[in-house]
């Protein structure tokens, strides 16, 4: 199981990657693509659907067998995007000795300081021309070897870098692409990688290209570590793990009475507010047709919201042996301690002491344990996308996840007894 995560993260360096491989598993495992600019047609029992949004948003329906009005839905939404860096258009900026280095900006919020020194390479889409200038192709593109890196600056100019440093986003994090060997490169250095890599799906020009969506990814390969190979290395963990533990989940799952939902948005760690983030009612939308298309009546719709259940999956803190002070002192869960059940007085988390109760039945139904996380009081925490998607649909749910360190670094680090055990429990709740 856990090979297969690993697989999942190295094939997934952005969301609209990972939103591909999560639509070629959908087709493998029976699910039928819906063009959302179609009717729906008639819906029925057992019928398997999903539909993306922007490339990088994905939502997946297994219908139940009784009909939606009477059984509701089993929700389990995530997010596809990660903390990175994205290329600015024009991005090249060419410096003395013929260096060439690309202007960016910061997406989310990584620590920065994790990106310094490591192998980097570029992934994302690139919008390509077509005939119908309102429909032009999307082209996905992810270069499989180290291709830029963001240097330090050399302790000896810099005497106080291990006493902290506050970067620069403008000037700091800029990463190194190449260096001229020609004038005919000045200029066209990122534009020849891009066509290169391009090159090998299919004959592509210079004029074809219209614009890109590209950001920068960390090249080592996801791995376990420790002593029992107990451990999870990779980046992106936030969230993609918890995307991969539904689709594992609905793959998984036997034809229950009640219809399963899997929604992956995008744009969490930019504030869900896009018309693929948790914010659009994008997902209400096609639920509401479905409903119509089952029921004839949108009557069904709203019964099915008020028997329908959600679980926020969003990784949580783990305990960090360097820094007890941190957490707070009676709910600080432990990595390999089971899912995390997230609570916050100021309403950042969906979860209340009802729907905590039914995640933690839910739990040890799968036998699986699981913990709470509460943020130590004089510790701002984070905030996910389940209040923000409840804004739109009224659901009753909860906000968990698995525990994890350094969130947001490049390289963040999970527990392989955790990725287990949310399986587990997320197969369970598509199949009650």
């Amino acid at each position: 199981m856990i090979n297969r995560l690993l697989s999942f993260l190295d094939a997934s360096p952005v969301n609209f990657l990972a939103v591909k491989n999560i639509a070629d598993m959908l087709e493998a495992g029976g699910f039928r693509r819906l063009d959302p600019c179609q009717p729906l047609g008639a819906v029925k029992a057992g019928d398997r659907l999903f539909v993306t949004k922007n490339d990088s948003s994905i939502y997946a329906f297994r219908i139940g067998r009784k009909p939606i009005a009477e059984a509701g839905f089993h929700m389990i939404c995530a997010h596809s995007d990660s903390p990175t860096f994205r290329i600015k258009p024009n991005a090249e900026m060419l410096c003395d000795g013929g260096l060439v280095k690309l202007n960016t900006e910061v997406y989310g919020g990584p620590i920065m300081s994790t990106w310094f020194d490591r192998p980097l390479t570029l992934a994302g889409r690139v919008i390509v021309r077509s005939q119908d200038v309102m429909r032009p192709d999307t082209m996905l593109l992810h270069i499989k070897r180290p291709l830029l890196q963001i240097s330090n600056l050399a302790i000896h100019f810099n005497r106080q870098v291990n006493d902290g440093v506050k970067l620069s986003r403008q000037k700091d994090v800029l990463p190194l692409l190449g260096q001229i060997t020609s004038q005919l490169e000045a200029g066209n250095l990122l534009l020849n990688v891009i066509l290169e890599e391009l090159g090998k799906q299919r004959p592509v020009s210079r004029e074809d290209i219209l614009d890109f969506d590209l950001y920068l990814a960390d090249t080592a390969p996801a791995c376990t570590f420790g002593v029992h190979n107990e451990f999870i290395s990779s980046g992106r963990l936030d969230d993609l793990s918890m995307c991969f533990a539904g689709l594992e989940a609905i793959l998984a799952a036997a034809d229950s009475d009640t219809t399963q939902v899997l929604g992956i948005f995008d744009n969490e760690e930019t504030g869900s507010q896009t018309k693929q983030g948790a914010g659009s009612p994008f997902l209400s939308y096609m639920l509401r047709r479905i409903a119509l298309a089952q029921s004839g009546t949108e009557e069904a719709y709203y019964q099915a919201v008020e028997r329908a259940f959600m679980i926020s999956a969003d990784n949580a803190h783990a305990w960090h042996p360097n820094y007890p002070e941190k957490y707070d002192p009676t709910n600080h869960p432990m990595l390999g301690g089971g899912p995390v059940i997230k609570f916050n007085a100021a309403q950042k988390y969906a979860s209340d002491a009802a729907s905590a109760a039914v995640f933690a039945g839910i739990c040890a139904k799968a036998g699986v344990p699981c913990q709470r996380f509460v943020n130590h009081s004089d510790v701002a925490g984070g905030s996910t996308l389940g209040n923000i998607l409840a804004s739109s649909i009224p659901l009753r749910g909860v906000d968990m996840g698995n525990a994890i360190l350094a969130m947001h670094s490049c390289r963040e680090t999970g527990s392989v007894r955790d990725h287990e055990f949310c399986v587990k429990v997320f197969t369970e709740f598509y199949n009650m």
